[in-house]
């Protein structure tokens, strides 16, 4: 069960990256999450370089957080990931979201990243 699970969620992530990829203008934002934490990168595929990564294991995320892998902690992760892509000067990026249905966490990080500049 658990390895048909991931293969298909490969299969979905392979699929989604056939479409999307980063470019310098906008960068490919893509979103790992895994049992405990939820992982961020903002990558540019055409230099094959990240420009921008973090994870709920970040300082400024996981001294506010009783647990990383709900909702909440997504949420704040969101608003946490999008002020420092900003400051690096990341505005606009390609939503990459790894496979995974686009509810839950993902949908709570990506909203409140839209909601604290980020546009895509």
């Amino acid at each position: 069960m658990l390895v048909e699970k991931v293969v298909k969620r490969n299969y979905r992530h392979t699929r989604i990256r056939k479409k999307i990829s980063g470019t310098a203008e906008r960068p490919r934002l893509c979103v790992h999450r895994s049992l405990n934490n939820l992982t961020a990168q903002v990558i540019d595929d055409t230099q094959h370089k990240v420009l921008f990564g973090m994870s709920t294991l970040a300082k400024e995320v996981k001294g506010s957080l009783k647990n990383a892998g709900n909702i909440q902690a997504a949420t704040t992760f969101g608003q946490v990931f999008a002020k420092k892509a900003q400051e690096k000067g990341i505005k606009k990026v390609s939503f990459d979201r790894g496979g995974y249905p686009y509810h839950g966490r993902i949908k709570a990080f990506a909203e409140a990243a839209r909601q604290e500049g980020l546009e895509f």
